[in-house]
């Protein structure tokens, strides 16, 4: 009876929020005296999940899958549980995981409590720690049912190694054509770049920057930092920047260990998608700029002269500590 993870992947390599959700599924299967069994999808190597404490890997490999499918995936995800017996089953808080987690829940008659932010306050009764109000108060939630879903929020755990040794085994499911309905023309993926999915930093900026045209410097602040860029709505919506960087309550959430805000004002809806971001740093020429009433530090300058010099000490910074 192992606590269940569906561990995604990415062009055969496991998503960071894979290995999140072993490292909590660890603490949580040592508490119960029970381990962890990850379910993988056309995945590659699994050996990487074993140093997070995934004792076994149940190997899902169908070209019907190599496009996401919420259904199909959240079939796959029931019948691993079904199989291992699991009565916990955690999710992420990815796009994809998030269309999944109700699915799985409903399948297995499961309950589901989403946005879990901690390990179980108690296993008996089962109550998890939630963030609540878009990220601005947190509820422990009690699940009553036999079997339980956790969806956890990104960067709310961490990534912690405890190696154990690995069993794999070939799994193959059974697959409902009804569930491949919709077709898949065209998937368009960014390469060569962080994703906002993926990134512990995130660097955003909005129409102060005044156009497209002047984004170079985001991007190199971006790469400086190893972090992704993105966006506020406004930007998106007039064409400066491409949809999928929009963040906010709108669209991407973000919950990175960084959050830097360069030349957004900070519209209600922005702050509450990127709230769960541990730190946030501000920088805006207007001093009364919402962004300051929750940033942890501001800069009340102009981006154009400030993110120039933030780069350059930046540069520095690395070159002395390489």
């Amino acid at each position: 009876m192992s606590i269940l993870i569906y561990a995604e992947s990415s062009e055969g390599k496991f998503k960071k929020v894979a290995l999140e959700l072993a490292s909590y599924a660890k603490k949580v299967a040592d508490s119960m005296g029970t381990s962890v069994t990850a379910v993988t999808i056309n995945a590659g190597n699994t050996e990487e999940l074993s140093k997070y404490g995934v004792s076994k890997v149940l190997n899902v490999s169908n070209d019907k899958l190599n496009n996401f499918n919420a259904k199909a995936y959240a079939d796959v995800i029931k019948q691993a549980a079904e199989k291992e017996s699991a009565k916990v089953i955690v999710l992420s808080s990815t796009t994809d995981s998030k269309y999944l987690s109700p699915l799985v829940a409903v399948n297995l008659n499961a309950g589901f409590a989403s946005n879990v932010v901690a390990l179980p306050e108690s296993t008996s009764p089962f109550q998890v720690k939630r963030t609540a109000f878009s990220n601005k108060a947190f509820n422990v939630t009690e699940i009553s049912t036999d079997v339980k879903v956790i969806g956890l929020a990104k960067n709310s755990f961490g990534l912690v190694e405890d190696s154990v040794s690995l069993a794999e085994e070939v799994f193959s499911p059974s697959l409902n054509d009804v569930d491949f309905g919709v077709k898949v023309e065209n998937v368009e993926k960014v390469t060569g770049k962080v994703t906002i999915a993926d990134a512990e930093i995130v660097v955003s900026a909005g129409r102060g920057m005044k156009g497209p045209e002047n984004w170079g410097m985001i991007e190199e602040l971006a790469s400086v930092l190893g972090a992704a860029t993105a966006c506020s709505k406004p930007v998106s919506d007039i064409g400066w920047r491409p949809h999928s960087e929009h963040v906010g309550q709108t669209g991407k959430p973000v919950a990175s260990n960084l959050y830097i805000a360069v030349g957004i004002s900070g519209a209600i809806q922005h702050i509450a998608g990127i709230n769960a971001s541990k730190v946030k740093v501000v920088i805006n020429t207007d001093a009364e700029a919402p962004f300051f009433k929750v940033a942890d530090y501001g800069i009340v300058g102009d981006a154009f002269d400030v993110v120039p010099k933030l780069i350059e000490k930046l540069k520095t910074f690395k070159a002395n500590n390489a």
